[in-house]
């Protein structure tokens, strides 16, 4: 069973409702936090928070847009998403919140905390990653990425990273993703990339303002953006190697404790 509640907390000035999602039970729980894109925190990623907090895991998915979402305003949304990510300070502070809230529910275990993030959200995670957040497992997909600059900076993050595109993403390119891989790889980070042949940017996306988070919904909102764009198929793979690699580096155990 899963027990799921809002999460208020303040950061960047402004009031954010989080979704904390955990199994019924004591735990300790491997951890979880999602940084949602910049369409905002719809059903789509409480629907994905719930999902792993079904497979043992407490889950916070962040709110970095208090409470809004941007359906079919992507003016709004590139006004409130571009000075965030000008400003790696702001990203950190917020991504740091969310994460101490996550951190702070009881039956929480501290030493096995995964991150995923997608687009502006996976940028938020790599910044906490990159500024001493040890992790188990880092996921971002389609990510705002960090500027390559030295493998110093990376050496000692500690845990498995996986990134991954469309090979048509326009604003995440494969060779984006593999120029900041092979700074992962000069300071011995495992990492691996995966490229959705075909697919654009936020592919894997499905929501819809009537908060259907199955992976058939047609992303309505993003249909008029040029670059942007719903891929069924590779949206269920690209789940599927978040929930491998979650399994890989924390495995809950099925019987109730982690």
């Amino acid at each position: 069973m899963v027990v799921a509640r809002q999460a208020i907390y303040e950061v960047d000035g402004r009031r954010m409702v989080g979704h904390l999602t955990r199994p019924d039970g004591e735990g300790p729980w491997p951890a979880v936090l999602i940084g949602h894109d910049g369409i905002g925190l719809e059903d789509y990623q409480r629907g994905r928070a719930d999902i792993l907090a079904d497979r043992g895991y407490i889950v916070l998915a962040m709110d970095y847009h208090a409470g809004r979402t941007y359906f079919g305003e992507p003016e709004a949304m590139l006004a409130r998403v571009m000075p965030l990510l000008a400003d790696p300070g702001r990203m950190r502070a917020i991504g740091r919140a969310a994460l101490e809230v996550l951190l702070a529910e009881p039956g929480t275990d501290p030493e096995r905390l995964a991150m995923v993030g997608f687009g502006a959200g996976g940028r938020i995670v790599l910044e906490l990653a990159g500024t001493g957040t040890r992790v188990k497992a880092l996921a971002a997909i389609h990510p705002g990425l960090p500027t390559p600059t030295h493998a110093l900076e990376w050496v000692g993050v500690g845990g498995a990273f996986l990134l991954g595109t469309g090979s048509e993403d326009p604003l995440c390119t494969p060779d984006q993703l593999l120029a900041f891989a092979a700074v992962l790889q000069e300071a011995e980070v495992d990492w691996r990339v995966n490229i959705y042949g075909g697919a654009q940017h936020a592919f894997w996306a499905a929501p819809t303002q009537s908060g259907d988070a199955s992976d058939r919904a047609a992303p309505a909102h993003m249909a008029t953006v040029p670059g942007v764009g719903h891929h069924a198929l590779h949206a269920t793979r690209a789940w599927r190697a978040v929930l491998d690699l979650l399994e890989e580096a924390m495995a809950p155990d099925p019987r109730g404790r982690a």
